[in-house]
């Protein structure tokens, strides 16, 4: 990472900071609707729910605000707010006041956090590197987002099992305002729709690193049209019109739904039917994030072997083989197997993170980064509730073996989408569009 700016890398421990204490919080919760308040699958799928719709409700006024202010303010901001979140959380814990309605509506609010937070990121990045550096850039964020992944709910899964669930939500707290605190030494950046000349408003590194690209002759933005319903349109078209970024909009809605059918009803699942303990379950959750991590450590290695497309396809491909496993385990219980699921669910779709991520940021103009960003965001998060509703429907309904057939065949769908698309034939990154308008 020493290659690229000094900015970057706050960003890089920032995101790393908000990723962990993210994935704390989220491991954590539904062990203590589980072990805590006797919650069910049915129960512990509503939470899941809640604890992802903002990002079906507010990413794309979060997509607006990020072309409309300073995206370092507003991840800021949006840190604080989780930070917050959890703060209150922890004291309804300490008092024994907590309930699953207390539960997912913090959780809700923390979530609200994330999503401003999400939606910046990856538009702020093409400001601070080259465009040549995008997909490195993007692969240590993904790094990132992989350590946090790995040890972030194993942490939290040891931590609630070994003792209690407020010491790791202490930790989740310290984090998130680490992470606000980290974005405090970003170089100020003005409105991306601030309408200054070309090149006059570009972001600088402060002079921090010696070794940092020029951003000079990068523009901040062109003025954006006024109307905050035309702007989502604009971006929204954009999408739809874009030979490679529909179908892969397409593809990651029905990963993040079948992900989420799965997700809703994991924990309880895993400690009813595997017969884990929180630890376990912990460990289970853990291992997709050690998978995560050796997909983006691979990823250099792999990229100068496959082609752009293939990267994008090994995430589709990967994700059917695992919840083939983890269907298995109907028949075969296994915590270990499950793992197994679990890692390929990681090693795989983080390739097409990285190089879906990439694609995005090359060909979009800066201007339209952040309500593109917000689209995808909107339509592939925006998933995760529908996931975890149907998931919570179906275990109430016909019993978790269901949950985990629908699972399945949601992903053989985004498997087949993709492989009927054009991104499959991509050999390289296409050339960036820079700040086009």
């Amino acid at each position: 990472m020493s290659s690229l700016p000094a900015a970057f890398r706050r960003l890089a421990a920032s995101n790393l900071a908000a990723q962990f204490s993210e994935q704390m919080a989220l491991a954590a919760a539904p062990l203590v609707a589980v072990l805590t308040l006797g919650a069910t699958a049915a129960q512990t799928g509503a939470l899941q729910s809640a604890q992802t719709l903002p990002f079906l409700l507010l990413s794309l006024p979060a997509g607006v605000l990020a072309d409309r202010m300073s995206r370092k303010a507003l991840m800021t901001g949006a840190e604080c707010v989780r930070a917050a979140s959890l703060l209150v959380l922890l004291a309804l814990l300490w008092m024994g006041a907590l309930n699953l309605t207390w539960l997912a509506a913090l959780g809700f609010l923390g979530a609200v956090g994330t999503v401003a937070y999400n939606v910046s990121a990856p538009a702020l990045v093409p400001r601070l590197v080259r465009a040549g550096d995008l997909a490195n850039a993007n692969r240590w964020l993904e790094l990132a987002r992989s350590c946090a992944f790995s040890a972030g709910p194993a942490a939290g899964g040891a931590l609630v099992g070994w003792m209690g669930a407020p010491i790791a939500y202490v930790l989740a707290t310290t984090l998130s305002l680490l992470a606000a605190v980290c974005l405090a030494g970003l170089p100020q950046d003005a409105a991306p729709d601030a309408g200054s000349d070309a090149g006059s408003d570009a972001v600088s590194d402060g002079g921090a690193d010696a070794g940092a690209p020029a951003r000079h002759a990068l523009p901040v933005a062109a003025p954006l049209r006024p109307g905050i319903l035309a702007q989502l349109r604009e971006g929204a078209a954009f999408v739809a019109a874009h030979a490679l970024l529909r179908p892969v909009l397409i593809t990651a809605v029905f990963f993040n739904t079948a992900w989420f059918i799965l997700q809703a009803v994991y924990v309880a699942y895993a400690i009813d039917r595997l017969g884990l303990s929180a630890t376990g379950v912990g460990i289970t959750l853990g291992v997709y994030g050690a998978g995560m991590l050796a997909g983006a450590l691979a990823a250099p290695w792999l990229a100068r072997r496959l082609s752009f497309g293939a990267m994008i396809a090994a995430g589709p491909l990967t994700a059917l083989v695992a919840s083939g496993i983890l269907l298995s385990t109907l028949a075969y219980p296994s915590g270990v197997w499950a793992a197994l699921g679990f890692f390929l669910f990681g090693a795989g779709p983080i390739l097409w993170t990285i190089t879906t991520t990439t694609l995005r940021q090359a060909v979009t103009p800066n201007a339209l980064l952040g309500r593109v960003s917000a689209v995808i965001l909107t339509a592939t998060f925006g998933a995760r509730p529908v996931g975890a509703l149907i998931g919570a429907g179906l275990a109430a309904r016909v019993g978790v073996e269901a949950c985990l057939w629908a699972s399945t065949a949601g992903f053989v769908i985004q498997f087949l989408v993709l492989f009927a698309s054009p991104v499959l034939r991509l050999r390289s990154q296409p050339e960036s569009v820079g700040a086009g308008a």
